[in-house]
């Protein structure tokens, strides 16, 4: 696959500085049951990057201690990895808000028949990747009969009270299926909410537009196709320094499924991770800030967090148009 991260430095981006985090996003693993052509993770069914149960423990000691009210929960498909329940169980157990990224056909896969049933019972907020209500482009972008089982998975979360209910939220994704900005959030939404229940009695509570990143899976389709240049070339022209106040970045760390920390999704994937500018080599010798990666367990042990964030061409994408983070549109 063609690479784009040569590409994403040096850059023209401003600079940008942590602000007061409340949400902890945790990816346990590319392990996907899907393969799509979006995904900036490159996940699919023959990855076999799993979070350990260590480092699940980890996270959970992590929010113990509390100051984030959020734990968002990724992947791949965040429901294979074997120590999925536990953590969502333990979570909020501890009071924190927990959102399951969730690709919807996970929910009708014979492995995992009670899957929606268990995140109803937690009151776990699904946030699930539809990228269109028209089956013939979600079969272009995720593949033939993924659009059926999404809407017979809808269909299964409204029975449990999703969508219907305050305290199970449902909340759909969009993504392009190509290289353009998503349309205004707020009327893409009452086109899903309108076709969706007039054809197939779905009830949903937000849709959340997201810009493609121009990286991994999508940056390798970018640079086949020659598109890169006018890809990153559309998202300057439309790069609206108002966003810069609300990007997630600003308030959410990133942890991998080997428990190590980044300044968001898009940058692990690119595996630009924070660096510990307190750690030592063993025999006690201060080493530069880039040669130590910052794990979970150096958070735990009182590191703490530089305050600049890493930052490269691919931000634009999510400060271009209406903005983009993963709860949506910024304006």
């Amino acid at each position: 696959m063609l690479d784009t991260k040569p590409l994403l430095t040096p850059t023209d981006f401003p600079s940008l500085r942590r602000g007061r985090l409340d949400t902890l996003q945790v990816n346990l693993g590319y392990l996907c049951n899907q393969t799509c052509t979006h995904c900036h993770v490159n996940a699919g069914p023959n990855r076999t990057e799993l979070m350990s149960r260590e480092v699940v423990d980890q996270v959970l000691t992590l929010l113990e201690r509390g100051g984030m009210q959020t734990l968002d929960v990724t992947g791949g498909a965040p429901e294979m990895n074997p120590h999925f329940r536990h953590l969502v169980r333990e979570a909020r157990r501890l009071g924190v808000q927990t959102i399951d990224r969730c690709n919807l056909t996970i929910l009708m896969h014979p492995d995992y028949p009670d899957l929606a049933e268990f995140l109803a019972e937690q009151e776990a907020m699904v946030t699930a990747s539809l990228p269109c209500y028209s089956e013939k482009n979600v079969s272009e972008q995720r593949g033939k009969g993924i659009f059926d089982q999404s809407i017979a998975a809808l269909q299964k979360l409204n029975e449990l009270g999703y969508g219907r209910r305050e305290e199970l939220q449902l909340h759909l994704v969009y993504n392009p299926n190509g290289a353009f900005l998503p349309p205004p959030q707020a009327g893409l939404e009452a086109d899903y909410k309108r076709e969706l229940k007039e054809k197939y009695g779905i009830l949903f509570d937000r849709l959340l537009t997201i810009t493609n990143m121009p990286i991994s899976r999508f940056g390798g389709m970018l640079l086949a196709k020659d598109l890169y240049p006018q890809y990153m070339q559309l998202l300057k022209d439309n790069f609206s320094i108002a966003n810069l106040e609300s990007v997630m970045c600003r308030s959410l760390i990133s942890i991998d499924w080997q428990g190590y920390v980044y300044d968001c999704d898009f940058n692990q994937m690119l595996n630009w991770a924070v660096h510990d500018r307190n750690a030592r080599v063993e025999n006690g010798g201060l080493i530069a800030s880039d040669q130590k990666r910052m794990h979970i367990a150096d958070l735990l042990a009182g590191s703490a967090l530089p305050e600049e964030i890493l930052i490269g061409e691919h931000c634009y994408g999510c400060t271009a148009g209406q903005g983009s983070s993963c709860s949506g549109a910024l304006a």
